[in-house]
């Protein structure tokens, strides 16, 4: 007997691949931009965001016959400034140095599209339970692409993954290959996402039926 339901499994693997995010439903795009030149601080964001999109979904659904309409969107906003908050203090402790790197990227979080997104279109009129599932998924799904467009970014704009020097150890620069500036600079990332969209959308009938 399977743990989660059909409907519930959706909730997490359909924003990975039909219904992402970023290459779907065309939100966060900035971060990507920003914080994908490395692979580390991509992580760290990607983790953020699972972290506070989950706990918010959960919190807002467990408070959604409590909250006036009229009000609903402060609320929502002081729910994840909360997260956000705690969020930042435990990046501080313990990876300050990724922390400064994400600079302004972890406060940003608090008008993040995706999240504000979710618990309009989802935790708002769902229990705990699948919020807490939609959360986790769509969080993933943001993290997914930011790993891979920091990957490609990171790889061929510096040579290295995760720091780790693979471009030399494997002998590359000694026969004359540069690292190509262009990988580091924001239209890359665009171009990476643009491409991630055109091979989902190349392999996914669901959505070329869109």
């Amino acid at each position: 007997m399977s743990l989660l339901s059909p409907k519930e499994v959706k909730l997490l693997t359909n924003p990975l691949n039909i219904d992402n995010p970023i290459t779907t439903q065309v939100l966060g795009i900035c971060s990507a931009l920003a914080v994908t030149v490395k692979l580390k601080p991509a992580f760290v964001l990607a983790i953020s965001v699972i972290a506070v999109l989950t706990i918010a979904n959960v919190v807002v659904s467990l408070l959604r016959n409590a909250i006036p309409n009229r009000i609903r969107i402060i609320v929502q906003l002081v729910v994840i400034a909360s997260l956000v908050i705690l969020v930042d203090q435990v990046l501080k402790a313990y990876v300050y140095d990724i922390s400064k790197q994400l600079s302004v990227f972890v406060g940003l979080i608090i008008t993040n599209c995706i999240i504000m997104g979710r618990l309009e279109a989802f935790a708002l009129g769902n229990k705990p339970w699948p919020s807490f599932l939609d959360g986790l998924g769509n969080g993933a799904g943001y993290g997914v692409i930011l790993l891979i467009v920091a990957f490609f970014r990171e790889l061929f704009g510096s040579g290295t993954v995760w720091d780790y020097p693979v471009f030399e150890n494997i002998g590359l620069y000694s026969i004359g290959y540069v690292n190509n500036g262009l990988m580091i600079l924001p239209p890359m990332a665009l171009i990476v996402v643009g491409i991630i969209i055109w091979i989902q959308r190349h392999y996914s009938r669901e959505l070329i039926e869109k």
